[in-house]
């Protein structure tokens, strides 16, 4: 089988490509390219979705998170809490800002922070927890936000893998992922579950003087033009990128259905091979995996995904050194991060994306099988 895609974002297109053209066509014609009526429909319809106040688009997924911290009126040397096992923007920004990360270890099972291994290192300068919703489920925000009531922490959520996801409460209620916390950020990256064709971001939050702020921020510190009351940077969505967001969050719920029948499918075909772990879902939140992720036992995993490159199925490692690892952390506080540093050898990510069909997943699965 030829061609097999981590990501197959041109089938995707193919399939949308009438409505994404003549999106992309509206925005040429009008010349509106910089917060056109496009940015201002998908804003809007994106508050709509998450059922929250305040959408306020930027330019990536790193910015997103940058704003956030900015808007908290943190000093240098503040502590923020997050994970260790993640991609590195949620740290990086942290450090940018002239703050401090505290990493903390990650559930074996969801891959989530450990809500008890973030009360241990809760201190006199702690003032947030930015809780990551890897692979496209949630962490466990109940037991988190708990926390820093306890502790008045602000919640930063980094939504970028698990836009669309739900989250269950103990009472029977249900928010969006990304609308839970003080602060949510996401990111339009092209192979995201919502994706643009660019770079693009998006900051969520339900508190109507954080939005003032974090618009200003986005806009170089301003309301009113030339008139610059802080110091912001220049992060916005452009009219492009935000008409096929429209297109394409319209389609969001059903991509996320098609995510989890392909999980479902590639879970029920893997179960019975003892040295693979599928993926484990809480039951506190809907997987709308973004990745696919295995553990792959016994030291097998790097065998196994050279034997399925052999074979032209691509497979990717997210993430095989830990942020408490890594050279630019390296004067950070360090603690004991034992299942990290035991998944970095274990996860590996097959193809997940919204093509995907029943043909393709069993030939992958059988050239796992024929593994030895």
């Amino acid at each position: 089988m030829d061609n097999i895609q981590m990501v197959d974002l041109k089938t995707q297109y193919q399939k949308i490509k009438e409505e994404i053209d003549d999106a992309i066509k509206e925005v040429i014609l009008n010349s509106s390219f910089i917060n056109g009526p496009s940015v201002k429909k998908f804003t809007s319809e994106l508050e709509k979705y998450l059922d929250i106040e305040h959408v306020i688009p930027c330019g990536n997924g790193t910015d997103a998170l940058q704003v956030a911290l900015m808007a908290l009126d943190l000093n240098p040397g503040d502590e923020i809490i997050t994970s260790t096992f993640t991609f590195i923007a949620t740290a990086e920004v942290i450090s940018l800002l002239k703050l401090q990360p505290i990493f903390v270890d990650v559930d074996s099972k969801n891959f989530n922070l450990i809500p008890s291994e973030i009360e241990k290192v809760i201190g006199p300068k702690t003032k947030a927890i930015i809780p990551v919703h890897l692979y496209g489920q949630c962490a466990p925000m109940e037991k988190i936000m708990t926390i820093a009531q306890k502790h008045n922490l602000f919640i930063i959520e980094d939504t970028a893998q698990a836009l669309g996801s739900n989250y269950l409460f103990s009472d029977g209620s249900i928010k969006k992922a990304g609308t839970i916390g003080d602060i949510g950020t996401t990111s339009f990256f092209p192979s995201k579950n919502l994706g643009c064709y660019g770079d693009g971001g998006a900051i969520f939050t339900k508190n109507s003087k954080l939005a003032e702020k974090i618009r200003m921020i986005c806009n170089h510190g301003s309301k009113q033009k030339y008139s610059h009351e802080i110091i912001g940077i220049n992060s916005r969505l452009d009219s492009i990128q935000a008409a096929i967001l429209r297109i394409k969050l319209r389609k969001l719920n059903s991509y996320s259905f098609l995510r989890h029948e392909s999980a479902s499918l590639y879970s029920s075909q893997l179960k019975d091979i003892n040295w693979i772990e599928t993926p484990f879902e809480e039951h506190y939140s809907q997987h709308v995996y973004h990745q696919y992720t295995i553990k792959v036992l016994n030291g097998k995993r790097d065998g196994l995904k050279a034997h399925l490159s052999s074979l032209n199925i691509p497979t990717t490692v997210y993430y095989p050194k830990s942020l408490h690892k890594q050279p630019a952390f390296k004067k950070s506080k360090s603690g004991s991060f034992p299942n990290s540093n035991n998944l970095e050898s274990k996860v590996l990510s097959l193809p997940m994306h919204t093509e995907l069909n029943k043909e393709t997943i069993l030939h992958i699965v059988n050239s796992i099988k024929s593994f030895k």
